[in-house]
């Protein structure tokens, strides 16, 4: 028996049976145990602290409206994972929808930042130069991009979570690496100008 003022540890099927039913007390736990990994999520995909915070608070909107659907037929941990990339995919396709445009080459220009373009610091360790490049990557690439490179995902679970083909996954992920190594031979070539001048 738990002592007295002690918080009991619920696991998350019991949490979630209270959540549904109207316990927001179980829900705030919920919300607590799985914050840090929604918003690690967002921010790799997103690639800015505020967009996920906002999309941190967003997902766990639609796991309350939605958490009596969850069946269990996978973890919970499955679920948000899936529920946390549809969101930030909903977000960056009305962001970026009337923001790209087709280069002559079928890569996707990106216009919604012209400033994005801009060289970093000469002073910045090579990791925040690796996230820039990230960042920059068109939202495609950039999201197969996090989820093979960098989450660890095959392209086949890829594929299922972003509704299209491995083959497309394994396109967008090639043409991501491709665009990741002119962004950072253009900032290297870029700091050794700035360093000779």
């Amino acid at each position: 028996m738990a002592e007295k003022g002690r918080a009991i540890q619920l696991t998350d099927p019991e949490l979630i049976a209270r959540s549904a039913a109207g316990d927001i007390g179980a829900f705030e736990q919920l919300y607590e145990r799985h914050r840090r990994r929604v918003y690690t999520l967002c921010l790799r995909m997103l690639g800015n602290t505020a967009d996920a915070e906002d999309l941190t608070q967003e997902v766990f909107i639609q796991v309350f409206r939605k958490l009596n659907t969850f069946r269990g037929a996978s973890a919970f941990t499955t679920w948000l994972h899936r529920l946390t990339v549809n969101q930030v995919l909903m977000h960056l396709r009305k962001r970026y929808v009337r923001q790209e445009e087709v280069t002559e080459d079928g890569d996707l220009k990106n216009l919604s930042d012209p400033g994005t373009l801009r060289p970093p610091a000469v002073s910045l360790i090579d990791r925040i130069t690796l996230e820039q490049a990230i960042a920059q990557l068109p939202p495609g690439y950039r999201t197969v991009f996090i989820l093979h490179d960098v989450e660890g995902y095959e392209h086949e679970r890829i594929a299922e979570m972003l509704g299209c083909s491995a083959g497309t996954s394994k396109s967008q992920l090639h043409k991501a690496r491709k665009k990741l190594r002119h962004l950072l031979r253009a900032r290297l070539a870029s700091v050794s100008c700035q360093v000779a001048a």
